[in-house]
């Protein structure tokens, strides 16, 4: 999923595997990355769209919707295309469903569930700062599970980045704490299930489309069990005010941005696709000013500017 879907909780797809496949196509990271930027920018404020402006605010419905259309989409290219020739390698047994689809899933399903949900008390910009934080939260994750050892130089990052949201949150206008948690919950959760795909899923190789391929219609069987609880049947009495057409075209967009994320991992460096994440989170940032009208200070720019900071020096130093 669009990891904002996918969550998005990193600026870029991180891919299942250390070296995914890359696909065989005639396109440079020139051409593919303002793609993914514009995909990975309008998934975020067409969401923000759909759950405020037009009043829908079921994220675990519409969750579950791009979930399920991601199922059929990702069958369809299977048997029409090569992106998903990845997918034949795969082995999949009731053991390593259990043991290692499944709670990835189940985590990824969580991120999904609480990155959309932030968006009914957030703003857009002030998300983009605080998803900054990811990164932290992966290495913090790892050292107490000692996957990794503390170095001085992750420390000094672990410091920027935290430093930098911290002050980005002390001068977010209208804050919320319910909205604030929620999005650390879905920090968490997307954080752990990077963690975990580093553990259980390393000697695979799945990209962003072959990893959608299977855990979509996991996620989406998981979220279908949710929505009684959370969204009840008001997002189907809802959906004759919004119309059919908002919910195709919004979950294609977000469809699209996972093809894209297949070839953007396949023709940029680390570095680069970092810097092209960072460039898509200014973007969104400025767009929730001029479309949504959503404040920033000065205080947030300068958080956020040590944050990305630290950001970029996580990914140079081999981060995941």
């Amino acid at each position: 999923m669009s990891s904002d879907e996918k969550s998005d909780s990193s600026p870029l797809p991180t891919p299942v595997s250390a070296s995914p496949p890359k696909p065989k196509a005639p396109l440079t990271a020139t051409a593919i990355i303002p793609i993914w930027i514009l995909l990975s920018s309008a998934v975020i404020i067409y969401n923000n769209y759909l759950y405020n402006s037009l009043a829908f605010p079921y994220p675990v419905f519409t969750v579950t919707w791009h979930l399920f259309f991601a199922t059929i989409g990702t069958r369809i290219l299977q048997r029409t295309t090569h992106l998903l020739d990845g997918a034949k390698e795969l082995r999949l047994d009731m053991t390593m469903f259990v043991r290692r689809i499944l709670p990835i899933g189940l985590l990824f399903s969580g991120s999904l569930i609480l990155s959309n949900t932030a968006y009914l008390y957030l703003s857009v910009s002030y998300i983009q700062m605080l998803k900054a934080f990811t990164p932290v939260s992966i290495l913090l994750i790892s050292w107490t599970f000692r996957i990794q050892d503390p170095s001085k130089k992750l420390a000094t990052i672990v410091l920027m980045i935290s430093t930098g949201v911290a002050l980005a949150s002390r001068g977010e206008l209208h804050f919320h704490l319910g909205g604030f948690l929620i999005q650390a919950g879905a920090v968490l959760f997307e954080s752990s299930r990077l963690v975990l795909i580093q553990i259980l899923l390393h000697n695979l190789k799945m990209d962003p489309l072959v990893s959608l391929h299977y855990y979509a219609p996991v996620c989406a069987v998981i979220n279908l069990a949710i929505i009684p609880f959370t969204d009840g049947l008001a997002p189907f009495y809802a959906l004759r005010e919004v119309g059919p057409l908002v919910l195709i075209s919004n979950a294609s967009v977000a469809f699209l941005l996972n093809v894209a994320a297949v070839f953007l991992v396949g023709v940029g460096s680390g570095l680069v696709l970092t810097l092209a994440g960072v460039f898509k989170d200014i973007l969104l940032i400025t767009g929730s000013v001029l479309i949504f009208g959503n404040p920033i200070t000065s205080l947030q720019v300068f958080g956020y500017s040590i944050a990305l900071g630290g950001l970029v020096l996580f990914k140079m130093s081999g981060g995941k």
